[in-house]
């Protein structure tokens, strides 16, 4: 399905009936990583998934856009749809998104659930990351394009960064990793579940103990054994927590 939003044609999925539930994707990836989430819960709610802009099936922003941006779109997206949510799920950067929205009163759901949500950012990787695009470039320009290509690919995963999963969206990248939300936090009453794995190197347990400290009332639960994507490393524990809060 499609709808334009804000000029941009905007590609979405949506299944089932009931209560609408928004499930909002991370960084580099797309609206069908929430697949068999998205089924399992369409049983007994109207789960919309969209493809966020830069991603998926949706187009790019013409400029580089912040989480806040990404919130305002969002805002539009269920505004066009007429949809007011009942929940909204948020994995990494989509959590990041729905933490920026409601905290600033873009949009409002009557529960949240952040999976291994991002947004608490260190000043340490925004150093690191202008380090490496600086070392990159100085080593690597007397060398043919390919090969700088290929150079800058393997700094960058060396350093652990996403920068290049999605090389058309780098300048997003680069404001999205500076945009931290624990000030938006701070304004959020929604009851919030934050579920992260112990073994998640992108989105640590102390990310997650920040979040839940600026959330009043949210609750942590960890997952053993599990990493950044908790519902393919742990898809029955992960949706068992989520179904246990929604129909709380």
């Amino acid at each position: 399905m499609q709808v334009v939003v804000q000029d941009i044609v905007t590609q979405y999925k949506r299944h089932g009936k009931g209560k609408v539930i928004l499930l909002l994707h991370g960084w580099g990836d797309t609206g069908a990583s929430w697949d068999s989430t998205a089924q399992s819960l369409a049983a007994q709610y109207d789960v919309v998934v969209p493809d966020l802009p830069g991603f998926g099936g949706t187009s790019q922003p013409k400029e580089a856009w912040s989480l806040s941006e990404y919130a305002v779109f969002v805002r539009d997206f269920l505004h066009k749809l007429g949809l007011s949510p009942y929940a909204i799920i948020g994995h990494s950067n989509g959590g990041a998104i729905a933490v920026r929205g409601i905290g600033q009163g873009h949009f409002t759901a009557e529960k949240l659930v952040l999976l291994a949500s991002a947004g608490v950012r260190s000043p340490r990787a925004s150093y690191g990351l202008n380090v490496i695009a600086k070392v990159g470039k100085i080593v690597a320009s007397p060398l043919p394009r390919r090969v700088r290509s290929r150079l800058r690919t393997k700094l960058y995963a060396k350093a652990g960064s996403d920068l290049l999963v999605a090389e058309h969206m780098q300048e997003t990248f680069k404001r999205i990793v500076r945009d931290d939300v624990r000030a938006d936090a701070a304004y959020i009453s929604t009851p919030t579940l934050l579920v992260y794995g112990d073994r998640d190197e992108q989105t640590p347990l102390s990310i997650a103990q920040q979040l839940e400290q600026a959330i009043e009332g949210s609750r942590l639960q960890v997952i053993p054994h599990a990493g950044h994507f908790l519902y393919v490393d742990a898809p029955e524990e992960t949706l068992q927590l989520v179904q246990d809060f929604l129909h709380a």
